[in-house]
């Protein structure tokens, strides 16, 4: 199996993902500002959706040391065989409603280091996050789609961060959900979390990224 390295950072240090770029100058945005992360959304309902050639001629740029991430939601097989064959990934982050077993499932099928969201709206939701980490390599803790919403993430949305002030996990997580330049150091405060995750927070429209917006969360993530 490939494995990513997770580094945890030195003391002080947050990593960044930036999720749903979708074009040459939103991944040198990302990467120059210093994002450890690059998510591809392989997810048509999105305004972030990439084909998977698109997402290829992306990835194939990517600097060695950022790691590469697909996003799906609910993927069969078939559709994650043809995403791997032809992106150069180092994970597959899946954002549906996706059982332990399955999670299982695809990371022993693909080979790659599997993130699994979890949405957080109560106190209640947290148990999810110890039924994921026996499988996962990394969890996202992300705040709860509204019901009915037509996008499980991206929807700009935070959840109450005092939720999980304190708490630990064995697995490494990230933070997502409604994060943005403003504020990312109030949450990393507030949860001491050492990786964050962004998406509509650094954009001027849906799907559109924002290459200043970008590196004020970079600033404000790293303090």
């Amino acid at each position: 199996m490939t494995t990513l390295a997770i580094d945890r950072g030195a003391p002080g240090s947050v990593r960044v993902k930036i999720c749903g770029l979708r074009n040459a100058q939103d991944v040198a945005a990302a990467t120059q500002a210093g994002a450890r992360y690059l998510g591809f959304v392989f997810f048509p309902k999105s305004p972030r959706h990439v084909e998977i050639a698109q997402a290829r001629n992306l990835a194939i740029e990517v600097p060695p040391g950022v790691a590469k991430v697909a996003l799906v939601v609910n993927a069969t097989d078939a559709e994650l065989d043809a995403i791997c064959a032809a992106v150069p990934l180092d994970m597959v982050q899946l954002h549906g409603s996706e059982s332990p077993a399955r999670v299982a499932e695809i990371r022993a099928r693909f080979g790659l280091p599997v993130m699994k969201a979890v949405g957080v709206a109560e106190t209640g939701d947290l148990s999810k996050i110890a039924e994921y980490e026996a499988v996962a390599d990394q969890i996202l803790v992300d705040a709860k789609a509204p019901k009915g919403a037509a996008l499980p993430g991206g929807n700009g949305l935070a959840f109450d961060w005092r939720l999980i002030a304190g708490r630990e996990w064995a697995k490494p997580w990230m933070l997502a959900g409604g994060l943005t330049p403003e504020n990312v150091a109030e949450a990393i405060r507030l949860t001491g979390a050492r990786q964050v995750d962004v998406s509509s927070g650094v954009e001027s429209a849906p799907g559109v990224k924002d290459a200043a917006r970008i590196r004020a969360f970079l600033e404000a993530a790293r303090g």
